[in-house]
């Protein structure tokens, strides 16, 4: 650790090319982010940006087109783009055919391949296209089926490999879900720990299969070819029908029951088509009709229109008629009108506060804001390691910056998340990874404003990146604002017990990280002096101390919410357990330090082992499929946790080496020895 005088490099000395190159990196990052939040896109033709802020209800909460958009092309896709490329002559093939058929040569084809990138949908334009135009959005590739024996199963042929993920089309799959059938019914009767990658494999693409089908139904019936049209022709139908069979009883005429299932058989067949539309559980898109209903009130397009013929027919529905008719045609004018029309709409109807939501999460949505601060906290980390490799202090004052601007932005997507939710910070694993990232960058801020040596900053640029990254992992399953379980719909207990807890699991992953600087610096370079290293140990022992309380406290306020919500304050639950496990750990920590059973390299070792023990708790139990606290078993999360965990276990074996093959200290201790001699190192490293 370096003195007072010394460490105070608030302002870097260093001049010339490298001032440059530090303010050129915090002006790019920071320009990134203020472009999205002050430059939205411009719609040149289709008014898609308006489109994205349409509200509607999914998965029991209001929503706008963008997130339903976003969240089911990463259920489908694993991205949120679709290429044009692959599409025949909607797609990028279509140049190189007319290059052919000119005569073009074999280099010129290969040179247009790789000078023009193929266009991609944006979300919002994919689910524009597959409500209003399914048999053209059935043309993209869109489906992602890598198990061999799948696609063995399956018999199916072409498609496109992009970085070794496959892709289909729906109309590749069409025919063959009949083998897939029996399939999805075996696997289902199996437990989620019980399934292999094939099975797996099965489920994904049949949870994509009825995801599709769903949004493809929301507007209009996915054969609709002229939806305006039929809509006439149904309720002129449905009219005459009634006014026959009125003008029969009038004349009290009694009809046999073959003449009346005759007259009203068309509109049986056509109610049949808006029956199954139904029963696919799309998105209800049908605002409520009265002013002041409640988003309970919405309703989907195929129930909307089984009623029609007694209640009436919505004015949303030929909105969407001719919303779908204008986009097929290409008339951007009139969808655009069309468009402000049904925004209009659901302004009269008393729907102001869905509509800034939508609007508000679609900002959200477009502004990334986790997204960004990984940028921010990668950079960062890359810097302290040049700033240790050449000691110039202005990389890791450009460092800290960088990472303050990330906290910043990070900061603002979690404020904006809790105000969209009207929830505390955590409600889910997903917001909890999240969380954990913020506090580890809060922690690591206030280490590196004391100890300004890069260990703070480089720590709370890891964990930050690192619990990113787990986020947008576990975001890939969908919606990461569900609805809350009636047993977690608490805001005090959220706001109480999860954050406090959440605050514990950051601390002990900070504490395990500082370690893990520890032994890469001490085993690997020459920088770990008798100062560094005593710091260090400050550090971790302050950390956990920190930890142990808020674990505690964490755990007896879980404990005293479940009384209130099962009637037991303590279940013996895995996440309980693990909750315990963390607090028992910390103690342990605390205790083999203070009866001087370790010193500063037995106290790292035990403090990454509390990377495992968390790392368990947080995710672990989740995994097992038994207790109240379980949120489901995650197949490819189980691998990831066993290489985390591994990864760990590595580096304790690391640290237990003997310090003469350390290269901090190889030229202290002598031969067979493990502890330093030479004068000015007697109290640094002792053996464990």
């Amino acid at each position: 650790m370096t003195d007072s005088k010394s460490s105070k490099d608030a302002a870097p000395k260093t001049g010339g090319w490298r001032v440059w190159v530090s303010w050129s990196l915090i002006i790019v990052f920071t320009a990134n982010v203020l472009a999205a939040l002050f430059m939205p896109p411009r719609d040149k033709t289709f008014a898609v940006s308006e489109f994205a802020k349409i509200p509607l209800v999914f998965e029991g909460r209001v929503q706008p087109m963008d997130s339903l958009a976003r969240n089911s092309l990463i259920q489908i896709r694993t991205i949120t783009q679709v290429p044009l490329e692959g599409n025949g002559a909607n797609g990028a093939w279509g140049p190189w055919e007319e290059l052919e058929a000119k005569g073009g040569a074999l280099t010129e084809r290969r040179w247009y391949q790789f000078s023009k990138r193929p266009k991609k949908l944006k979300p919002t334009d994919w689910l524009m296209e597959v409500m209003l135009n399914p048999l053209k959005a059935d043309e993209r590739y869109i489906f992602v089926i890598n198990h061999p024996d799948l696609r063995g199963m399956l018999k199916l042929q072409g498609g496109v490999e992009k970085s070794g993920l496959h892709f289909y089309r729906f109309n590749d799959l069409r025919d063959k879900l009949e083998n897939l059938r029996p399939e999805v019914m075996r696997v289902q009767a199996l437990k989620a720990p019980e399934r292999s990658p094939y099975d797996n494999a099965v489920l994904q693409l049949h949870q994509s299969w009825i995801l599709y089908m769903r949004l493809k139904n929301t507007m209009q019936p996915e054969d609709a070819t002229d939806f305006a049209k039929e809509l006439d022709q149904y309720l002129t139908l449905a009219k005459d029908v009634r006014g026959a069979l009125q003008a029969a009883q009038a004349r009290g005429e009694q009809l046999s029951e073959e003449k009346v299932d005759e007259m009203i058989a068309p509109i049986q067949r056509i109610a049949g088509r808006y029956n199954a539309m139904d029963r696919m559980d799309p998105p209800l898109v049908i605002p409520p009709q009265k002013h002041g209903d409640h988003q309970h009130d919405w309703q989907r397009t195929g129930a909307a229109l089984l009623e029609a013929p007694q209640s009436g027919l919505p004015e949303t529905i030929r909105q969407y008629a001719a919303l779908a008719g204008a986009y097929r045609a290409g008339d951007f004018a009139k969808f655009n009108s069309v468009l402000g029309e049904y925004r209009g709409s659901l302004q009269s109807l008393g729907l102001a506060k869905e509509l800034k939501k939508g609007s508000s999460e679609e900002f959200f949505n477009r502004m990334l804001a986790f997204k960004r601060s990984m940028y921010f906290y990668l950079m960062a980390f890359l810097l302290i390691l040049l700033y240790w490799a050449n000691a110039k202090s202005i990389w890791r004052v450009t460092a800290v910056r960088l990472i303050f601007i990330g906290f910043i932005v990070h900061t603002a997507g979690l404020i904006f998340r809790m105000w969209l939710e009207g929830r505390p910070p955590v409600t889910n694993l997903y917001s909890s990874a999240i969380f954990i990232g913020w506090g580890a960058i809060v922690l690591g801020l206030v280490l590196e404003r004391f100890y300004r040596d890069g260990i703070g900053a480089v720590v709370a640029a890891a964990v930050g990146f690192l619990s990113l990254i787990v986020a947008h992992n576990l975001s890939l399953s969908g919606d990461t604002m569900i609805m809350m379980r009636a047993v977690l719909d608490t805001n005090i207990w959220l706001a109480t017990h999860v954050v406090v807890i959440t605050l514990g699991y950051a601390s002990t992953f900070i504490a395990g990280f500082l370690a893990i600087v520890f032994i890469a610096r001490g085993l690997f370079t020459r920088s770990l002096t008798e100062a560094m290293s005593k710091g260090l140990a400050r550090m971790v022992y302050a950390i956990v101390c920190f930890s142990t309380l808020f674990s505690f406290v964490g755990t007896v306020l879980g404990g005293i919410w479940a009384d209130q919500s099962w009637g037991r304050f303590w279940g013996w639950d895995p996440k309980e357990n693990g909750a315990l496990i963390i607090v028992l750990w910390n103690v342990l920590i605390l205790h083999s330090r203070w009866g001087g059973l370790v010193k500063e390299r037995g106290l790292m070792n035990l403090a990454i082992a509390g990377n495992i023990v968390t790392a368990w708790s947080w995710f672990g139990t989740n995994m097992l499929g038994i207790g109240l606290h379980s949120y489901g078993f995650m197949d490819s999360g189980f691998w990831w946790l066993m290489a985390f965990m591994g990864s760990q276990l590595l580096l304790i074996g690391l640290g237990l080496i003997p310090l003469r093959y350390w290269r901090s200290f190889r030229s202290t201790v002598p031969p067979g020895g493990d502890a330093p001699t030479a004068p000015g190192r007697e109290t640094q490293l002792k053996p464990a």
